[in-house]
């Protein structure tokens, strides 16, 4: 698992790598509160190489999109496979969060 931050524009990109579970979960937490605490307010989170997420996972991204949010900023989701759009459709969070099927379409709605 591994966790790729970088910027276009002003957009602050995070390519998340294998599986986002409780053992990683707090890694991706602090990568995103450090961008937010640099001033970073738009945020695009890549999941094309990413193939599972657990309920650990869900609830980190929930917290991000709270915390992002009350810092009147933007939270992008990006490339989630099939298995994966079908978890957020499930668990209603398709509803919270912006899905982008690609990250151009991502980028391109900020």
């Amino acid at each position: 698992m591994s966790f790729d931050v970088k910027k276009q524009d002003d957009v602050t990109i995070i390519d998340v790598e294998g599986q986002l579970i409780v053992g990683n979960r707090q890694e991706l937490k602090q990568k995103v509160l450090e961008e937010l605490e640099g001033g970073a307010r738009k945020f695009l989170i890549d999941f094309s190489s990413t193939g599972y997420i657990d309920s650990s996972g869900l609830g980190v991204l929930v917290s991000l999109s709270k915390k992002i949010r009350e810092q009147s900023g933007e939270l992008r989701l990006a490339n989630l496979n099939e298995d994966l759009r079908t978890l957020f459709e499930l668990t209603k969070l398709d509803t919270l969060f912006h899905i982008a099927s690609d990250r151009g379409e991502a980028l391109a709605s900020f």
